[in-house]
Order: C-alpha cells, then structure tokens, then sequence
C-alpha cells in the first residue's frame, strides 16, 4: 500500500496536470470509440499497449476476460458485463466491441486444469469462485478446445459472429508456436464474439451492421499483439508487415 499511496504522490507532480486538461476536453462531448474487455491480470495495461488516452474507451475487466453468454441470466440476475455493453453500445452509442485474452492467463490456466472432473466438482466449486466463475462462464471455451484437440489443432473451429447466420473459422496457433493454455486463451476469446452477440439489446445494431465485435490477443512475453483477420482466418500480429492489410480489413468490413 505504500508503493501505491508513493504512486499516488509521483502522479500529482507529474501528470496530474495533463490529466486534468484531458477530463476538461472530454467532459462535455465524451465520444469513447471503443467497450474493451480484458483480463484482470497485473500485466495487462489495455490504455498502454493500445495508446489509447482520456475518454477512448470503457475498459471492462475480469478473470479470463469474460463475457458471459446471455442465458445465463434471468430478470435481474445479471452482472457487470452486459451492464457494461448496455452503457457502452446503447447509452453512449460506442460502435467497437473488443475482447483481448493474453498469453500465461492464470485464469485459463485454471480453467485447463478443469478438465478434471474432480477439480471441477461441485465440491471444489462451493470452495472456489474462481472455479464456479469458470465452470459457468468458460465451460463452452474449454469443450471447444477440448474438441479441438480430439479432431486435432491444425483442424478449423466455426465461430458464430455478430448474428447466428454470420460465422466465422479459426485456425488456432498454426505455426504452433504457443503452449495449450495459451491456445486455450485464444479459443475463449474466439468465443466471446460468440457471447457478446447473444444479448437482445445488441440484436439490431448487429444485425445492421452497426456494431462490430473485434477479438485482440497479448503476448505478454514479447509485448506483440495479435488481431484476429477473419480474412486470414487466425490471429496475425499487428506490425510493420501487416498493418496496412489488418487496417484495408477494418476500413473494408467494419467502418
């Protein structure tokens, strides 16, 4: 608590300033481009590895970078996430929906280790909010990469996108340069397109094309980060060598 209440002290003295300047400019005309949902996790820094700045996005946070998937929920048993794709997408009319899992996510991690029905069981559960948070939320990720791995990985997974008749195949770590986690990692976020999509409130707006779901992936050992091209059908890192191809893709499907 120290190092935080020092941070706090050092933020005063340095970019206070300019913050404040930034909360006056964005006050009355606040026009956030973007609902990014991440993982809770320390390492990830969302505002830093996009260079996003003041009123650019609402950043939704959670284990595993979760949206969980609207039948889940009754009446008023709901919680943060659709609240916040409500606020963002029909209050504040934002037209970017992004989920961004990452590399080494302690949550996936667990969630790999559910596989065990021992592990998963009810028991355990009671014990755990962590496994009872995956179990409901990421159950469909894990029987997808499950089955994935049955059929095996360099096998396409079908993805539902912004409506029921528009999908979309993956192809998951080609060039299979990451762990099974990790591949697990980029599965769970592939289906949170899926999940975001099933709310009502978001129907027309899809439907319309007026509302557009996007997928990033963080290597937090190499500080790359990867879109998923559904022209390419897999995640493709953002650089040099592919950003003018990934921005003809957004200008082309999702402007």
């Amino acid at each position: 608590m120290e190092r935080i209440l020092r941070g706090v002290m050092r933020y005063r003295n340095t970019t206070r300033e300019q913050m404040v300047k930034e909360f006056k400019q964005v006050r009355d005309n606040p026009q956030p481009k973007a609902v990014f949902f991440t993982c809770m996790d320390s390492r990830m820094i969302p505002t830093r590895y996009t260079d996003t700045h003041v009123g650019d996005m609402f950043v939704i946070r959670n284990a595993g970078n979760l949206v969980p998937h609207a039948e889940h929920f009754q009446d008023e048993y709901f919680s943060c996430e659709p609240a916040g794709l409500e606020l963002g997408c029909v209050v504040n009319n934002i037209k970017h929906i992004i989920v961004c899992g990452h590399s080494d996510c302690k949550a996936m991690n667990l969630l790999y280790q559910l596989r065990d029905p021992e592990f998963s069981s009810r028991k355990n559960r009671r014990i755990s909010p962590l496994r009872a948070w995956l179990c409901e939320h990421a159950n469909t990720s894990l029987e997808k990469f499950q089955n994935l791995r049955q059929v095996g990985l360099d096998k396409p997974l079908i993805f539902s996108s912004e409506t029921p008749l528009r999908k979309f195949v993956a192809y998951i770590d080609p060039e299979n340069q990451f762990a099974l986690e990790d591949k697990l990692s980029q599965v769970n976020t592939l289906q949170q397109i899926e999940n975001v999509a099933s709310y009502g409130f978001l129907k027309k707006r899809l439907e319309s094309h007026d509302l557009h779901i996007h997928a990033l992936w963080f290597d937090i050992y190499t500080g790359d980060i990867y879109y998923f091209s559904r022209n390419s059908k897999r995640f493709i890192p953002i650089d040099e060598t592919s950003i003018e191809q990934l921005l003809d893709e957004v200008r082309r499907y999702y402007s």
